[in-house]
């Protein structure tokens, strides 16, 4: 499938070239605007690949709107401009932008931006996707530990109230979580507070 992409620029021939260039290519452009709030509004309706947005619109700027896009990882961000000061590269960075091109450029120039954005885009997805399992396999861990420690303390709890060998604590516990399908730790905080017993 064709890379889907929404151009904002709101210099209508440059944003006519922008199209034609990249249609060339092979990307497909699902929307264009010269308006930083209604790429905003087009990026969350069509899901694109990407989005190029120049940095001066009216409605929003492209950093504003690169900031929210970026935010929801809604898609990779290319930002053009005709200023190439380092306060305006190091706003984009914050605001999550994968590509910078300064005004004027050239069609061959265009492309590797796009490539580059794209493939910075995925390793940022990749990595939260790492992230993301790690959090949750952490919190299995956690979890896991959790109902460990309070089995052995209604175990031990059950043995020394109740004259049940430890094997016996055990089985009282897992079979009471089977029959009332609850987990096993909610059966031991009802045995240490007291609200079960044999």
């Amino acid at each position: 499938m064709p890379i889907r992409v929404i151009v904002a620029e709101d210099e209508a021939i440059i944003r006519l070239d922008l199209k034609e260039i990249l249609e060339e290519a092979g990307y497909e452009v699902v929307a264009d605007t010269g308006r930083g709030d209604e790429a905003l509004e087009l990026v969350r309706e069509h899901r694109p690949d990407l989005a190029v947005l120049d940095i001066k619109m009216p409605g929003m700027t492209g950093l504003e709107a690169a900031d929210r896009i970026a935010a929801d990882r809604l898609a990779a961000v290319l930002i053009l401009t005709a200023f190439s000061q380092r306060e305006l590269i190091d706003q984009a960075n914050q605001a999550g932008v994968m590509g910078y091109l300064v005004k004027p450029f050239q069609a061959e120039e265009l492309i590797p931006a796009i490539e580059m954005a794209l493939g910075r885009f995925a390793e940022v997805r990749a990595l939260e996707a790492v992230n993301s399992d790690l959090r949750m396999q952490n919190q299995a861990l956690a979890d896991s530990l959790e109902t460990r420690r309070l089995v052995d303390r209604a175990k031990g709890r059950l043995m020394d109230e109740h004259g049940m060998k430890e094997s016996e604590a055990f089985a009282f516990v897992q079979r009471r979580a089977m029959e009332r399908r609850v987990t096993m730790a909610e059966i031991s905080r009802s045995v240490l507070d007291g609200r079960l017993g044999p």
